[in-house]
């Protein structure tokens, strides 16, 4: 099997160069077998072949059976027609690979409680998976742009679009995963004002006859973002369309404590999966051995479960992130009073020594 390495802008690099580390170790010493590819994304992209996703690199992706995404995006380009912004390429990999389904955990590791702004009761016992759409809403919606009225005004617009199949397949995966975990989905709308999401909300009421054994439940998103603060282990799943889902899973991220711990995956109705951390590219911490790459090796271990078909090596790096965070070894962004502060690369190296 084939894992393409997007290591793309900022930390990305950095962040990639631990996780791929992680994949080697395990390739040399636990039986893993994969070839590993690097291409480029983003602005590193941009700034070679003039695309911030050549099609060579979609070209690899389609051949791979998995993809570790880094970063895209950052002040270098801000200027770059809309077009061609490192966001941009992100977005063709989505469509061009069919990634519809994002999966989003938020969990609170034990050794991390004082890290979270909220009070260590509240947040206790914290796992939350956000299962939010990809490849519909406003992102991809038509038409869009910004033209000029009469007068001279310039007005942006955006179209929210959603069809019932795009709404319905991505609630099956909720409904799957809700099944493996705690029984219960919150699909998340905004029904009164959105028609958009009242046919999402219709939409996901249908497919929830076929799942029985699981409570479904629907909350506005202004509600659903007061909640995730107020009582966020009320939640279980939550399904999201994809703008929703893209500011929820960063409100998530918070709630934990740091956005360097979280991971993701992304994936299309066949075994393909794209896998990356939910933080950005952070420029302004970027070559200066400052990122944490736990998310990122906790995506590669969403990698091995869900598109290697490595469940047991998954559970193996995953504990070995449980066991450098009991022995107190922190980036910066999850330290706290009494434990010891590393960098990048000693945090990597400290996971390595565990597997």
């Amino acid at each position: 099997m084939t894992v393409l390495l997007l290591p793309g802008d900022g930390i990305g690099p950095e962040v990639v160069a631990a996780g791929a580390s992680v994949l080697e170790a395990l390739v040399a010493r636990h039986g893993l077998q994969i070839t590993l590819e690097q291409g480029l994304i983003g602005g590193a992209a941009l700034d070679r072949s003039q695309r911030p996703l050549p099609a060579e690199t979609l070209a690899q992706a389609k051949r791979a059976q998995a993809i570790l995404l880094g970063a895209v995006g950052g002040p270098a380009w801000d200027r770059v027609d809309a077009s061609l912004r490192p966001e941009k390429g992100l977005l063709e990999l989505r469509a061009g690979l069919g990634l519809f389904a994002n999966l989003r955990p938020a969990t609170l590791h034990p050794e991390l409680g004082g890290v979270s702004p909220l009070k260590p009761e509240v947040v206790e016992g914290l796992d939350i998976l956000i299962v939010r759409e990809l490849c519909g809403d406003v992102y991809y919606g038509e038409p869009r742009g910004i033209r000029v009225l009469d007068g001279g005004e310039r007005q942006g617009y955006n179209t929210m679009v959603y069809r019932e199949g795009e709404i319905r397949r991505i609630a099956r995966v909720a409904f799957d995963v809700a099944r493996r975990r705690r029984r219960r989905v919150c699909s998340i709308d905004k029904a009164n004002v959105l028609e958009a999401t009242r046919l999402w909300r219709e939409v996901v009421q249908a497919v929830g006859q076929d799942f029985p054994d699981v409570e479904l439940t629907h909350m506005y998103v202004d509600n659903a973002a007061m909640q995730l603060v107020r009582q966020p282990t009320a939640f279980d799943v939550m399904l999201t369309p994809n703008m929703f889902g893209d500011i929820l899973s960063d409100l998530a991220a918070a709630v934990t404590g740091s956005i360097g711990m979280l991971p993701s995956a992304s994936l299309n109705q066949g075994a393909c999966g794209l896998y990356e951390p939910i933080h950005g590219s952070a420029p302004d911490i970027a070559g200066r051995d400052l990122a944490n790459p736990l998310a990122t090796i906790l995506s590669v271990a969403m990698m091995l479960r869900h598109s290697l078909g490595a469940q047991a090596l998954a559970e193996r790096v995953e504990q070995a992130v449980t066991r450098v965070l009991q022995g107190g070894l922190r980036t910066r962004d999850i330290h706290a009073p009494g434990t010891t502060e590393v960098g990048t690369r000693a945090m990597a190296e400290a996971v390595l020594r565990e597997l």
